[in-house]
């Protein structure tokens, strides 16, 4: 869920369904749009103000595939409203999981784990920002008051519409229990094997 390296080499959970994969990449674009914006408010406060407009371009983009592939699922619910619906209940009960969760350097086979909590240490991206997205969505797709659904897509609607509250409660939980836990350090190859304290 804390990945947001873009990838287009991995299977994302889509079955090769156009609807699955609209939802997929609609939330995937909007994560790295986040996650890239996120890094360059974070060098620019840092005093990287390269690295800062890199990212910040990078995020500007991202916004650009979001808009395109959200219009496309928005277009999906107007036109086969039960489908999409049932569509964007499957990838979200799948978990909208990034293609990083597949990095590994030949040397940490808890990469991904590593990497995703410095992310989310260091705000990034974290499990607040994928519950945004998913309310970000939900708004724009209007899909709190989408009409006219079979009971398993009205099924799909509540789930999806109440997911964003339950994620926020289990972040919770989660950041008490790392509350708690001793620091440990990770090394990671990409910054010459620096030790990073997560």
């Amino acid at each position: 869920m804390l990945s947001f390296v873009h990838s287009e080499s991995s299977d994302p959970g889509t079955e090769n369904n156009p609807y699955l994969g609209f939802v997929y990449t609609s939330f995937q674009e909007r994560a790295t749009f986040v996650s890239h914006g996120n890094t360059a408010r974070i060098a620019k406060e840092r005093g990287d103000p390269v690295l800062a407009r890199i990212c910040g371009t990078i995020a500007a983009d991202e916004k650009r595939h979001e808009n395109a592939y959200s219009r496309i699922v928005e277009k999906l619910l107007e036109v086969d409203p039960n489908g999409a619906m049932l569509a964007i209940g499957d990838m979200m009960e799948k978990k909208i999981t990034m293609p990083a969760h597949l990095m590994y350097d030949g040397q940490d086979p808890k990469l991904f784990e590593h990497f995703a909590a410095v992310a989310q240490r260091t705000g990034v991206y974290t499990a607040n920002d994928y519950a945004d997205i998913l309310e970000f969505l939900i708004e724009r797709w209007r899909l709190e008051k989408l009409e006219g659904l079979t009971g398993e897509g009205k099924k799909a609607q509540d789930f999806v519409c109440g997911l964003a509250p339950r994620i926020r409660r289990l972040q919770e939980r989660a950041d008490a229990r790392a509350r708690k836990m001793k620091p440990h350090g990770v090394k990671f190859s990409w910054i010459f094997n620096n030790e990073v304290i997560l």
